[in-house]
């Protein structure tokens, strides 16, 4: 059964079109999508894939044939106010993945998982079996591959409902446009979602979050992270310009 997608409106930032919409209405979207077996893409981008985008045009364009952008990040709200153009709320990836993981399970959908190191997926699967009891594993990878063709060959076979790939970017979204054919499912890239769900790495707290500070967190818990968050003040002067 074919059906046309639902179109949000988006908020354009930097030239990445995100959804305005909130994560319920937008979660819900994807319930009714997988269970009419559509083909989705879903990128959630923060300000340093914007940034990564916007400076290959090769990625930009990979990410812009997704069905769905989401604002994933503070940084990507606060580019949208100074855009005079809000966004109703910020969408995370890995909050995604989690109703995605409870209504698979309620429901014993198939999914299929590809990334992370080998360590990360052993504990991934115990912890899937744990909390996912009726949740079908239909494969799952780690993300030290040089070729995709034995893992290409199990997601032809199995046909899951959802493919999650955390490979990190732009190599997950490289891994998605290049296979979605394989299967009509969900496909979404998930960084480092496995980390955080198998326990190897702790995700902030519920005061973090509510700040809009998991940035800082994570930089006060891993300190090399530093770096990767001085795009921040580049990208927030971006849009300036760009306005």
């Amino acid at each position: 059964m074919f059906i046309l997608k639902f179109q949000f409106s988006t908020v354009t930032v930097l030239g990445i079109p995100f959804i305005n919409t909130t994560n319920d209405t937008f979660v819900h979207q994807l319930f009714e999508e997988i269970n009419t077996d559509q083909n989705i893409f879903v990128v959630t981008a923060n300000p340093e894939i914007v940034m990564y985008a916007d400076e290959h045009p090769e990625y930009a364009e990979i990410i812009k044939q997704a069905d769905y952008i989401t604002p994933d990040g503070i940084g990507i709200i606060k580019g949208a106010q100074i855009l005079g153009q809000p966004l109703q709320e910020r969408i995370t990836g890995y909050d995604t993945f989690l109703s995605l993981l409870d209504w698979a399970d309620a429901n014993h959908k198939s999914a299929f998982f590809v990334g992370a190191k080998p360590e990360v997926m052993n504990d991934l699967r115990t912890t899937l079996q744990e909390k996912y009891p009726n949740l079908v594993l239909a494969g799952t990878y780690d993300g030290y591959f040089e070729t995709d063709e034995h893992i290409v060959a199990a997601i032809q076979l199995t046909q899951p409902d959802m493919v999650f790939a955390a490979l990190g970017f732009p190599k997950q979204e490289e891994f998605i446009i290049k296979n979605r054919h394989l299967t009509n499912a969900l496909w979404m890239g998930l960084g480092g979602s496995f980390d955080v769900l198998s326990g190897h790495v702790q995700r902030a707290p519920k005061f973090w979050q509510r700040a809009h500070a998991e940035w800082l967190y994570r930089v006060l818990k891993e300190p090399w992270r530093i770096k990767r968050l001085m795009v921040l003040p580049k990208y927030l002067s971006k849009v300036r310009k760009s306005k």
